[in-house]
């Protein structure tokens, strides 16, 4: 939330998991924000998608990768979540003009054992900075130990539980898994099937 002070306006690709965390983000500065896959029915008033201009920037913002235009020449800095994973493209120039696809990471809870990350980005009269911030996690979280040879046969398992609509806690329990493990494989599944 620091990073987030001083901040002219706080853009959000999606996966903000309740409206306390927007109005907390409302409570700094101003907010853009689409709706992501994990949110909800209290989120159905959020757009899917934005078209918008900042600091004489045209942006465009989606959760999915995969709902961006095709044409994607007419934008500055097109912005994307969803995989939870920090990445930062520039697509071929058109002319004199390139456009820069970004990821900014998940600044929340940490998920799939990824790094927490967001951006900054600094624009100025002699152009703009896309400034990578990464979030330190707690020092108790470990990975699960996992036996490699294993690991294949145990993630087929897990996905054909929950499938069958099946707890983490009931598939841990049942199949002698870590839990932990099963969290994550749970929720690649259900966010990547």
């Amino acid at each position: 939330m620091d990073c987030l002070r001083g901040c002219d306006y706080i853009l959000h690709a999606g996966d903000i998991s309740s409206q306390k965390i927007l109005d907390q983000l409302e409570q700094i500065a101003p907010v853009k924000v689409v709706r992501g896959n994990n949110d909800k029915e209290w989120a159905e008033h959020l757009p899917l998608n934005l078209d918008f201009n900042l600091g004489g920037l045209r942006f465009y913002m989606t959760h999915k990768k995969k709902d961006l235009p095709k044409d994607l020449n007419d934008y500055d800095l097109v912005i994307y979540g969803h995989s939870h994973q920090y990445a930062e493209t520039w697509l071929a120039p058109v002319g004199r003009k390139r456009t820069f696809l970004l990821n900014p990471g998940s600044c929340g809870p940490r998920r799939f054992i990824q790094p927490i990350t967001m951006t900054i980005l600094t624009v100025d009269d002699g152009g703009w900075i896309a400034k990578r911030i990464d979030i330190p996690h707690s020092s108790k979280e470990f990975a699960p130990k996992v036996d490699d040879r294993d690991i294949h046969r145990q993630i087929e398992i897990v996905v054909k539980e929950t499938q069958k609509g099946q707890t983490v806690e009931t598939i841990a329990k049942k199949h002698k898994l870590d839990p932990a493990l099963v969290e994550q494989i749970v929720r690649l599944y259900v966010t990547h099937p």
